[in-house]
Order: structure tokens, then C-alpha cells, then sequence
């Protein structure tokens, strides 16, 4: 039966939800992974596609029970680096033969039109391709951003309960949410989105949802992570770290959109020392090592004893650019569009 599915996944990238729970509740998740990876040499080869992450605010009007840098949590250190930082980093990145940066923040208004729009222009001068990952925005924020230059956007949906959204989102709105999805869409970016896995609340069936979501969507790039409990919010005492499952929920987003980017990300690796090494074994094609300073990056605190906390950029860069040979990988030396799309 597990085959069965696995071979209609691999020929023709469609499941059902029931399809999906049955591989999502298998206990053995070898072949699924396996399957995953065969479909990722398939579709988009052997290059890993590096994105220099600049985590540039922790500020953050939004309050997420599940995250550390929420409004509420008064013990989070606050910083903001400011525009020329955020560009000098951008330059390093590029010495250092990064093609894509990757701006992430918190929901912070202080970074307005303006000073967003200054910043992706000098970066786009450097030959970057420009990703965006800061929010929700209104449909007129997002046409300038991509006016200036910026080609990709980053947007969890979280989950597609949309009654759990709302329980760990107080104050946000599931619908504006997918309404943010498709701005984003209908202005020409490459779309990101994905889930946590191992919320409170969560089921199997809504994760099953949540990958039909994903190709419903006709997503560009799918982020998978497990949720990491942090000590300073509201859901400090569920367990979480849902390791394995998160692999299979990454797997099958591979199988249903074979030919987009998926990044093994640093969460995983958190949980388990070769954790993005596994996760590129079992679908993902793209790493983001981190570039922000350890000063500044030891305080963009979404979870607890996040890996590669106090690693130099380079450092980052270098050893995932190791682990990621002694597999038989390449770097890849383009900026790693989805379905040939130009940045």
C-alpha cells in the first residue's frame, strides 16, 4: 500500500488528503524520504543553493504565542541594525560569492516604504537577488518592494486551521494572510510559504491540508520546520520538536511540487546535529547560512539554542559548504530561481 502511494506520488505528484494521512502515520519513513530525494535529483539536481540570511530587527508588533520575539515577551533584547548595516552585510555576502540575500525581521514598522525600498535598490546593485521575508504588508508595500527590486518573498502560512492560526496569532487574521499569499503572487515574486510542525493543536489531517494548500498555491519555494518551544512565551511547556515528522511533511511538499526550492532549515538542525544534512537527503535543495554578526544574531531569538548562534558568517558559510560536498553535492553558483524565473 505504502509503495502504491509512493509510486503514484513519484509518476504524478498527486495524493489525496486520505493518501496523504497514510504516508504522514507510517511508521518506517525511509522510502518516503527516499522517494523525496530521488525526485529532488530528478527535478532540480544536485546543486544546494546557498542564501545569506541578515536577520537585520527582532523588533515585532505581532504577538505569536509561539515566538520568541513577540510584543509580550519583555526579556527579549531588543535591536534594530540600520539601513547601511543591512548593506554592508549585503556586500559582504556578495565578496563572500553569495548570489541571493534573504532580509528577515520582525513585523517592524520602523522599517517603512522609504527606508525598505533604499535598502533592496543598493542591494539589487550588487547583483543580489533580493528575498524578503518581514510580514505582512498591503498589496501597495509589496508593489514597491518588487518595483525596487525585490524578486522573492517568504510567508509562513503556519497552518490552514485557520481556528488554530487564530488561537497562536492573537490579533492577525488567517484570511489576510492568504489574501498577503496572493498579492505576492499576482505581482510577479517568487512565493514562499510553509508550516511548523508539532503546534499544539495540530493534526495530521490539517497537516495534510496544509501540503494541498501548498500546491493549490503553486508555490515557489516551501519552508518545513518543527516548532521549538521557547521559554519566554505562552506555549513554553508543549513539547514540540517534532523532528521526524517535519521530514515527512518536507518530503511529500517535494513529491506534490517536485520542481520548487526547499530549504533544510536551521531548526531542524537544532534538534539534531546533522539535521539540514538529513533534511537535503530527504528533499531540500537550498541552505540559508546565517550572516547577520553573533551580537546581533544571539538576540533573533524565535527559539532557544538555535544552531550556529556564535558562528562567524564565514564560518556558517564554510561548514555547511563541507558537509554539503561530503555528500556528493555541488554549490550551486546561480541564484537558484524556481522554474527558470530571472531575479
Amino acid at each position: 500500500m505504502i509503495q502504491e502511494l509512493l509510486d503514484k506520488a513519484v509518476n504524478t505528484h498527486q495524493l489525496k488528503h486520505g493518501e496523504l494521512l497514510t504516508l504522514l502515520q507510517t511508521e518506517d519513513s525511509a522510502p518516503l524520504l527516499a522517494a523525496a530525494d530521488s525526485v529532488r535529483r530528478q527535478y532540480v539536481g544536485d546543486e544546494v543553493h546557498l542564501r545569506a540570511l541578515i536577520e537585520f530587527s527582532n523588533h515585532c508588533r505581532n504577538n505569536c504565542c509561539y515566538c520568541g520575539i513577540r510584543r509580550a515577551n519583555r526579556k527579549a533584547v531588543r535591536y534594530r541594525l540600520k539601513p547601511v548595516e543591512i548593506i554592508n552585510l549585503g556586500q559582504q555576502a556578495a565578496a563572500m560569492g553569495f548570489k541571493t540575500v534573504v532580509l528577515q525581521s520582525g513585523d517592524d514598522a520602523w522599517f517603512d516604504v522609504p527606508r525598505l525600498t533604499y535598502i533592496i535598490s543598493a542591494l539589487k546593485k550588487l547583483d543580489l537577488a533580493v528575498t524578503l521575508s518581514i510580514g505582512e504588508k498591503s498589496r501597495e508595500e509589496y508593489q514597491a518592494y518588487r518595483e525596487a527590486g525585490a524578486a522573492r518573498y517568504l510567508l509562513r502560512i503556519e497552518t490552514t486551521d485557520s481556528d488554530l492560526y487564530h488561537r497562536l496569532d492573537p490579533g492577525m487574521s488567517w484570511e489576510n494572510r492568504r489574501r498577503c499569499l496572493q498579492d505576492l503572487k499576482e505581482l510577479g515574486y517568487e512565493v514562499g510559504s510553509g508550516i511548523m510542525v508539532g503546534l499544539p493543536g495540530q493534526s495530521l489531517s490539517s497537516i495534510a491540508d496544509d501540503i494541498l494548500f501548498f500546491q493549490e498555491c503553486d508555490l515557489d519555494m516551501c519552508g518545513i520546520g518543527p516548532f521549538i518551544p521557547h521559554p519566554d512565551t505562552p506555549l513554553a511547556d508543549y513539547p514540540g520538536r517534532a523532528f521526524d515528522l517535519s521530514l515527512k511533511v518536507m518530503a511529500l511538499a517535494r513529491l506534490l511540487l517536485p520542481d520548487i526550492n526547499i530549504p533544510a532549515t536551521t531548526a531542524m538542525e537544532t534538534l539534531n546535529p546533522e539535521g539540514r544534512i538529513i533534511a537535503l537527503q530527504s528533499g531540500a535543495n537550498v541552505v540559508m547560512p546565517n550572516v547577520t554578526s553573533p551580537e546581533c544574531r544571539r538576540f533573533y531569538e524565535l527559539y532557544p539554542d538555535k544552531a550556529g548562534v556564535g558562528e562567524t558568517a564565514e564560518n556558517s558559510r564554510d561548514s555547511i559548504a563541507g558537509k554539503i560536498r561530503a555528500i556528493g553535492r555541488s554549490i550551486g553558483r546561480s541564484a537558484g530561481s524556481h522554474k527558470s524565473k530571472k531575479s
